[in-house]
């Protein structure tokens, strides 16, 4: 699983989530996919995000798919039950830690609240099985994955998320990694400084 922590590239994660509530108005669920979400700290960031930006009401229509590979099988031992070690939270915001999380019976470790670790099911799943885990999905989170592997790889992982997007539905993806040309027929982009693309 990737090295990853949590609130990490906030920024287009938060204009995603822009995005996503304005296309999502109305609706009575909100899917999610996390695809290779490491050891949980982007959909639990993601989770958290979102419960600040929508009413309790609203928040209860969401839900987070979050996979990954899972070679070290930690899924079990620490993403489902969102408990992590005091030192890993430090780039947390103060008033988020506040909020969302408690201290855990492990020494020096905390608990994710239990209305956000509600929201995410966790899963193994490969992403070069080129099988999306369900279809639908209002937006799928893809970062600091797409760049271990190989061009024709990618475009395959691409038309996957296509099939597994709702109509309109959003991709969002690590600053550093553009949409393969060979799927730009299938997406379009929303806004011009992040890696946000629209299905098409």
């Amino acid at each position: 699983m990737a090295f990853t922590y949590f609130f990490r590239d906030t920024h287009s994660v938060e204009i995603a989530i822009e995005y996503l509530l304005k296309y999502t108005s109305g609706n009575s669920s909100i899917k999610i996919w996390d695809a290779g979400c490491a050891s949980g700290q982007e959909p639990y960031s993601l989770a958290i995000l979102l419960a600040e930006k929508m009413s309790t009401f609203m928040f209860r229509n969401v839900s987070i798919q979050a996979t990954d590979i899972d070679t070290s099988d930690l899924f079990e031992k620490i993403i489902k039950n969102g408990v992590y070690p005091k030192d890993e939270l430090q780039r947390i915001p103060s008033e988020l830690f506040e909020k969302y999380f408690e201290e855990s019976e492990y020494p020096n470790s905390y608990q994710i609240n239990y209305r956000i670790r509600d929201k995410i099911k966790f899963s193994k799943h490969n992403l070069l099985s080129l099988k999306e885990v369900d279809n639908g999905f209002h937006l799928i989170v893809c970062k600091n994955v797409l760049l271990h592997f190989q061009p024709e790889e990618r475009v395959e992982v691409f038309k996957m998320y296509h099939r597994a997007l709702a109509e309109n539905g959003l991709l969002v993806m690590e600053h550093t990694q553009d949409l393969s040309p060979e799927v730009s027929n299938l997406f379009e982009r929303v806004i011009g400084n992040v890696q946000l693309y629209r299905k098409i």
